[in-house]
């Protein structure tokens, strides 16, 4: 893909549904290459607007590539990296997550990786889309990975801070995160909405989701999109579970545009 021809898709979707969903595939996770393909195909099929491909560690290298590849050959919807290090990047992907932590302690991942990995992406010709990171209690592997201060969920003012902080400094896109499979939900919708309401950019809302109620929750407080990850790798019937997301998501996207 062109530059900015990823990015362009997803404001066209936002403007066109009003919102959109997002499945994200680690291939870690999965048993073979084959079952995270054949998941991201089904997810592809059943309307998702976008396939992720990352995760925050191990997913990198060979299984990458070939994860990738043959994902890309299976779906028409954008691939794009979500990345956990400076490994994670593939020239078989359209587009990466070029992420800087808001709230990392660690420098490294507010710029020093985001160096190192600058000249590689491009020279494979990788569309990067600059996303402010945010992480929101209680923060999963990710958090732990990224040293994150992580935002109390009682502090939604916090979190809209960190979001246009990020706007400011030139991110097109921001992204709430409460880590992969969180046992206590996904981010407070009255943290959404005061997010929402302090961005003039895309915001994307991902983990601990598992419901499609959730999700249009999320949508209706003013997410733009809602990123998928655990329910998709654990359901029997992904053309179902993520139709199911579907109708949820686009339904709530209809009514901000009224």
């Amino acid at each position: 893909m062109s530059q900015r021809k990823t990015e362009k898709y997803i404001l066209d979707g936002i403007a066109r549904d009003g919102a959109l969903l997002f499945v994200l595939i680690d291939p870690v996770d999965y048993p073979s290459v084959e079952d995270a393909v054949k998941t991201a195909s089904e997810a592809a099929d059943a309307g998702a607007d976008l396939i992720l491909i990352g995760g925050s560690i191990g997913v990198q290298g060979v299984l990458l590539d070939e994860a990738t590849k043959r994902i890309k050959e299976k779906v028409k919807v954008p691939v794009v990296l979500f990345p956990g290090n400076i490994a994670t990047v593939t020239k078989n992907a359209d587009a990466l997550y070029f992420m800087s932590l808001m709230n990392s302690r660690n420098p490294y991942w507010i710029s020093q990786a985001q160096t190192l990995a600058a000249p590689v992406i491009k020279k494979l010709g990788i569309e990067p889309l600059p996303v402010a990171y945010i992480i929101v209690e209680p923060g999963g592997t990710v958090g732990w990975v990224g040293d994150a201060n992580v935002v109390p969920r009682a502090k939604p003012q916090i979190c809209a801070a960190l979001a246009l902080a990020g706007q400011y400094s030139g991110a097109h896109f921001v992204l709430t995160d409460v880590g992969s499979a969180s046992k206590v939900g996904p981010v407070p919708v009255e943290m959404v909405a005061a997010v929402a309401k302090t961005i003039d950019v895309p915001y994307i809302v991902a983990g601990g989701i598992r419901t499609p109620k959730e999700a249009g929750d999320i949508i209706a407080a003013g997410a733009d999109a809602v990123q998928i990850g655990t329910v998709a790798e654990k359901s029997s019937d992904v053309r179902k579970t993520i139709s199911e997301f579907v109708k949820a998501v686009k339904e709530e996207g209809r009514k901000k545009k009224r």
